[in-house]
């Protein structure tokens, strides 16, 4: 089946959509409920997920051959949707890459908005992030929240289980209760004067139930897709030049590097909804 035939048209200008797997789903649902005139196209690299264990070197490889995939499919705005994406190939290739291939075009990530986000919400001034073993490790998040906000204390907790949970649908089954205990009980610990726990990965919020069940009453959670998706509208609001690069159709087309059944399949965890996927190569 070929994948120009079936979405492909000069007159198509998506706005791109990147993880690598599933859980940017989440963050797309928030875009497109808050911006659905636009033409969005989601990429997952299911093929070399996950990304939360690998190098600084690899992220980065996959991340710039999905970002110029997009560019190849029309796209000049790209989201990274993807924490560790965001984390360890985000910086790299706004400043190295994006005026070699073409200045013109942009792509954001998903750890800005979400930090920007936290003045607003914590009144201890103590932040916890949960997220995969890259994200926390490459302190990305301490960083950026740093940045804007230097008297904040952060504090990260890797949750190497939670993925796992989610996309075998074992995320609202009792066996989660105990690593979503075990984690919380960590972080906690880690910083009692915690207020407020950023869902530093997008597969997160489906945990949310089980998150709030054993946090006290006053921890308040942040999920990145409100966030990244009232930034992004912000950004076109801010940028007409860009918003009249991104096409207005209401269409929506999904890609994956692995099985388009199985992607079609896992998707509708995190969509609730059906949807048809195209198999496609980086290359």
């Amino acid at each position: 089946m070929e994948e120009q035939s079936n979405y492909k048209s000069r007159e198509t200008n998506p706005i791109g959509i990147f993880d690598s797997g599933y859980g940017g789903l989440t963050v797309l649902s928030e875009i497109k409920t808050l911006m659905p005139e636009y033409d969005y196209i989601y990429l997952g690299d299911n093929a070399r997920a996950p990304y939360g264990s690998r190098s600084f070197e690899r992220v980065y490889q996959f991340t710039l051959e999905a970002v110029k995939w997009f560019f190849r499919q029309g796209c000049h705005l790209v989201i990274l949707a993807c924490n560790t994406a965001s984390a360890k190939a985000l910086r790299t290739i706004q400043q190295v890459d994006l005026p070699q291939l073409d200045p013109s075009r942009r792509v954001l990530g998903v750890i800005r908005p979400t930090a920007e986000s936290v003045s607003t919400l914590s009144e201890s001034g103590h932040i916890g992030i949960l997220g995969t073993e890259g994200t926390i490790r490459s302190g990305s998040y301490e960083l950026e929240i740093k940045k804007l906000y230097p008297d904040v204390t952060v504090t990260g907790e890797s949750c190497p289980m939670w993925v796992p949970l989610v996309e075998n649908r074992e995320y609202d089954k009792p066996g989660a209760d105990y690593f979503v205990q075990q984690h919380l009980g960590r972080i906690l610990e880690k910083d009692p004067l915690i207020d407020t726990i950023i869902l530093g990965c997008t597969h997160y919020p489906l945990l949310t139930e089980k998150i709030t069940r054993y946090l006290p009453e006053n921890v308040k959670i942040i999920s990145q897709g409100k966030y990244v998706a009232e930034s992004l509208k912000n950004y076109l609001q801010r940028h007409p030049e860009m918003d009249r690069n991104c096409t207005k159709n209401g269409n929506m087309y999904y890609f994956t590097t692995d099985s388009a059944e199985r992607f079609g399949q896992q998707a509708s965890i995190f969509l609730n909804e059906q949807v048809a996927a195209l198999q496609t190569n980086l290359e």
